[in-house]
C-alpha cells in the first residue's frame, strides 16, 4: 500500500476511534442522553474496525475503494485535533447538552466523516466497496441522526 494511503488510511482510522472515545465520554457524563452517545460510539469504533481490517488486506492498490477516503489529508489531521481538544476540555469540564450536540454535529459535517458518510452513498464499483456498504448499512447518516435527536429532544 502506498504511503499516501496509508497515513490517509491511519488518519481516518485515528478520526473513528477519536470520535468513539468522544462519544464515549459524552455517554458518561450526559446521562439523559447516554443512550444515543453510546450507539454513535459503537457504530464510530465499528467504521474503525472495518478500517484496520482493510488496511491489513494484501490486496493491490486498484481493489482498494478508491472513494473511501477523504483526498484531504489536512482536514482529517485537523479534525482530528479538533477531537483531541474537545475530549481534554470535556475530561476537564462536562459540556452543557447543548454544547455536546453540537459539537458532535461540527465533527460530523467534517471532511472526513462527511466523506465517509459520501463514500455510503456513493454507487459500488468494488468488491471492497460493497463490503463496507454491507457492514455499514444500518448506521445511518449521524450528522442527521444529531439533529433529528436535538429536534426531537427541543435541544438547541
Amino acid at each position: 500500500m502506498p504511503a499516501t494511503l496509508l497515513q490517509h488510511l491511519d488518519e481516518s482510522i485515528k478520526l473513528e476511534l477519536s470520535l468513539a472515545k468522544l462519544y464515549t465520554l459524552l455517554h458518561d457524563q450526559l446521562s439523559e442522553d447516554e443512550d444515543f452517545w453510546w450507539q454513535l460510539a459503537m457504530e464510530e469504533r465499528g467504521h474503525a474496525s472495518l478500517l484496520q481490517q482493510e488496511k491489513k488486506q494484501p490486496q493491490p492498490m486498484e481493489f482498494f475503494p478508491d472513494n473511501l477516503l477523504s483526498k484531504d489529508l489536512q482536514s482529517l489531521i485537523d479534525t482530528n485535533e479538533k477531537i483531541t481538544a474537545l475530549i481534554a476540555a470535556y475530561s476537564a469540564a462536562p459540556p452543557s447538552r447543548k454544547a455536546a450536540f453540537q459539537a458532535a454535529l461540527d465533527i460530523e459535517l467534517a471532511a472526513g466523516e462527511s466523506h465517509f458518510q459520501h463514500f455510503l452513498d456513493s454507487p459500488t464499483h468494488s468488491y471492497s466497496s460493497n463490503i463496507f456498504k454491507q457492514l455499514n448499512q444500518e448506521d445511518r447518516d449521524h450528522a442527521e441522526r444529531i439533529r433529528d435527536y436535538m429536534k426531537t429532544n427541543r435541544i438547541g
